[in-house]
């Protein structure tokens, strides 16, 4: 964690805009940390808000579309070569793509506050062929709202992020941990009820 906040001290919207790209992606990295310590930054000075905003969005923004990328084209081959290995035919396909259109978007525009469910979002998204055009709305406008919060709340705690930082830790992971709880619960009454009926 320490080189990712390195970089961005020394290589400023460049190194925001690629560390961003890959932890949305998928990669291990402390995506509110780094938002909260460049917000930090911009308050002492040492980087300007526009360009920080823009290349923060920017670098979420891509990151999810590499994601919905990924999902649309390996994930969905995947599902087409094993899926039925699983019970996952080309009918249970369809059904995801219908709830994708109907709620599926706001997962895009919500999950970015959620560890762990933003990265799984477009690779769902993807999966399930969501229209690129809804696809793009809901994520980028997520991306640039996820980024703004944590760029703002770290400008305006200053030298306090990093606390901000470690407390938000443990929410995180207990939000995270309760819609992983919440969706499998959903799927297995679903389930359930299906073979009942």
């Amino acid at each position: 964690m320490d080189i990712a906040l390195h970089w961005v001290t020394q290589y400023g919207y460049l190194a925001l805009f690629i560390l961003l790209l890959l932890g949305i992606v998928g990669v291990p990295l402390p995506d509110e940390w780094l938002l909260l310590f460049a917000g930090f930054l911009v308050s002492r000075g040492e980087l300007h808000p526009a360009p920080t905003v823009l290349a923060a969005s920017a670098g979420s923004a891509c990151g999810i579309t590499v994601s919905y990328v990924i999902g649309r084209t390996l994930g969905l081959a995947a599902v087409h070569r094993y899926g039925g290995r699983f019970g996952l035919g080309q009918d249970k396909l369809a059904r995801v793509q219908q709830w994708y259109e109907r709620v599926g978007k706001w997962c895009l525009l919500g999950g970015y506050f959620v560890p762990g469910v933003r990265h799984l979002t477009a690779i769902l998204s993807g999966t399930a062929k969501l229209r690129w055009v809804t696809f793009a709305l809901f994520a980028y406008t997520g991306a640039l709202i996820w980024s703004a919060t944590f760029l703002t709340v770290g400008y305006w705690v200053g030298d306090r992020w990093r606390q901000i930082a470690e407390r938000l830790r443990v929410p995180h992971g207990a939000l995270a941990g309760a819609v992983v709880v919440a969706v499998g619960a959903y799927l297995l009454f679903r389930h359930l009820g299906r073979r009942a009926s």
